[in-house]
């Protein structure tokens, strides 16, 4: 399969860069893939699509504000030699990073994006607000660095001190006070991620009361949404693509609550993947870089609750495997047509 055979034409102004002010009013498009056919809903009607034997899948992964900016502090002493006798070199400039998870190398090491990317070379020192410092010493795969932070001081408490919220890139305007709790899930615990699971952003409590009282179960899964869930997809091949890995838990209570489950309800590509991979491995917690593209067999999902997402990447790739790529680009269009809102803070479709 070729990746550009999953693109679609999509109107700048379509893109949402503000979330509503209630989070259950957006628009909801009902695929019914077995019919293939869909019809435009609200969100609020989501409750009525759920039974008893239903068992509702949430990420309840928490966002942190994982963009840091800060200043280029130079380089550590180079090795003396003929050609460097005792010489120091320093750098200065701006520097963004992105946090993306912590490190398996030490506990003050993190995976992270850095900007700009290539003149950032091991050794060099990073400083930050608030006193923080860090030191890259590392190169990975994907444009990653592994930078070492300095001290002693919790790095989370750090980061909400300092670190702003990491909004995607598409979203053209510059970070809100608002953001901090709109950009989350009202259901949000297990901190960890660098952007939302987004299809959760329509919940409130009160749609969940709803919710349960239709008969329906909850279970929460936990995957941390790092690289492998927004990265772009650089080949040409779909098959010839991987993704980087993200951690996942289930806790033992929700997985006997889905075992028992008639039919699992998966909100958001995270949960997919997560129980998906769960029931590939036999595993409830680990890495997964699970690539579920057209051809894919699911083995659990029953519906899906997901946003618009962009074209060529892996999670429209995934909305394509579970409801079939000719009618979720058809969808897509009529969503365009129609004027829906796309991506993070906009509207949401609903695959049963």
């Amino acid at each position: 399969m070729q990746l550009d055979d999953f693109a679609y034409a999509l109107p700048e102004e379509l893109i949402a860069q503000q979330p509503l002010a209630d989070r259950a009013a957006s628009r909801m498009l009902v695929l019914y893939r077995h019919e293939a056919r869909w019809e435009d809903r609200r969100f609020r009607d989501f409750p009525l699509f759920l039974g008893a034997g239903d068992c509702l899948v949430l990420n309840d992964s928490r966002v942190f504000p994982a963009r840091l900016f800060g200043r280029r502090a130079g380089l550590h002493a180079l090795p003396i030699g003929k050609k460097n006798p005792k010489r120091r070199e320093y750098l200065s400039g701006e520097v963004e990073v992105l946090l993306l998870r912590p490190a398996a190398t030490g506990e003050r090491d993190w995976e992270a994006l850095v900007r700009p990317g290539r003149k950032m070379r091991v050794g060099e020192r990073l400083h930050f607000a608030g006193g923080l410092e860090g030191e890259i010493v590392a190169h990975g795969e994907f444009g990653q660095r592994t930078i070492r932070f300095h001290g002693d001081a919790d790095l989370f408490e750090q980061f909400e001190k300092i670190g702003h919220v990491p909004l995607p890139p598409y979203i053209k305007r510059a970070e809100e006070p608002a953001d901090r709790e709109r950009y989350q899930t009202v259901f949000a615990r297990e901190k960890g991620s660098v952007a939302a699971p987004t299809a959760g952003l329509h919940f409130t409590p009160e749609i969940l009361v709803e919710c349960r009282a239709r008969g329906a179960e909850v279970a929460y899964i936990t995957l941390h949404v790092g690289l492998g869930t927004f990265q772009p997809l650089h080949t040409v091949q779909v098959e010839q693509a991987r993704l980087h890995s993200e951690s996942y838990r289930i806790a033992a209570d929700s997985a006997a609550t889905m075992r028992a489950a008639r039919r699992l309800v998966a909100v958001g590509t995270t949960s997919v993947r997560t129980l998906e991979s769960a029931l590939l491995t036999g595993q409830v917690q680990g890495e997964t870089d699970l690539f579920v593209y057209p051809g894919f067999e699911f083995r659990g999902t029953g519906a899906m609750l997901t946003n618009f997402h962009l074209p060529r990447t892996s999670l429209l790739l995934l909305v394509c495997a579970f409801a079939g790529t000719e009618l979720t680009l058809a969808a897509y269009r009529h969503a365009v047509a129609q004027g829906y809102r796309f991506y993070s803070y906009g509207d949401c479709m609903l695959i049963v």
